[in-house]
């Protein structure tokens, strides 16, 4: 292969190079639309509300004969979740923070789960409650948070965040 050969050849990708180079140093970075998702609540577990709930809270114990209770939880336990999903609190928004689901899980069956099944277990519940509006947080009865599930519902589309906690520090984002 002559000289010239090689050189027209090797051209293109040089100059492909160099324009990605140039674009890339001149556009500024901007926050991607994932990064402006809040940071899940640090409100503590309050477990004598399984037992003594408010009038706004609801658990997996508040049956509302009227109507659907909204976050519906109940179909998801019954169908996949009956042994690790043990029992729930929902707050409703404050002024600071938008409405809450708190999962309480079996500690035994969750120990037992790989990093997968515990995220699948996380994101098919996020989204149930995010559909009305809600971001979730797992515990076990040692109040520990064990994952999160947080959304920006302002923001069109909503991006939701997963964080697991004690499995690894990368936390995964995506859009609903």
């Amino acid at each position: 292969m002559t000289k010239n050969n090689l050189f027209t050849r090797k051209k293109p990708l040089l100059l492909l190079a160099i324009l990605s180079f140039v674009t890339s140093s001149i556009l500024p970075i901007l926050p991607s639309k994932a990064e402006n998702i809040p940071l899940p609540s640090d409100a503590p577990l309050e477990l004598y509300l399984l037992t003594q709930p408010t009038k706004n809270i609801i658990t997996a114990k508040t049956i509302n004969p009227q109507k659907l209770t909204v976050p519906s939880l109940w179909w998801a336990k019954e169908n996949s979740e009956k042994k690790l999903l043990d029992n729930w609190i929902a707050y409703p928004a404050s002024k600071t923070e938008p409405p809450r689901v708190d999962l309480i899980v079996n500690q035994q069956i969750w120990s037992l789960l790989d990093y997968m099944e515990k995220y699948v277990f996380v994101n098919r519940l996020g989204i149930i409650a995010s559909k009305s509006g809600y971001n979730i947080r797992v515990f076990d009865y040692q109040t520990e948070t064990l994952a999160t599930y947080t959304c920006n519902f302002p923001q069109s589309p909503t991006f939701c965040k997963i964080q697991m906690s004690n499995q690894s520090k990368v936390g995964l984002r995506y859009s609903l």
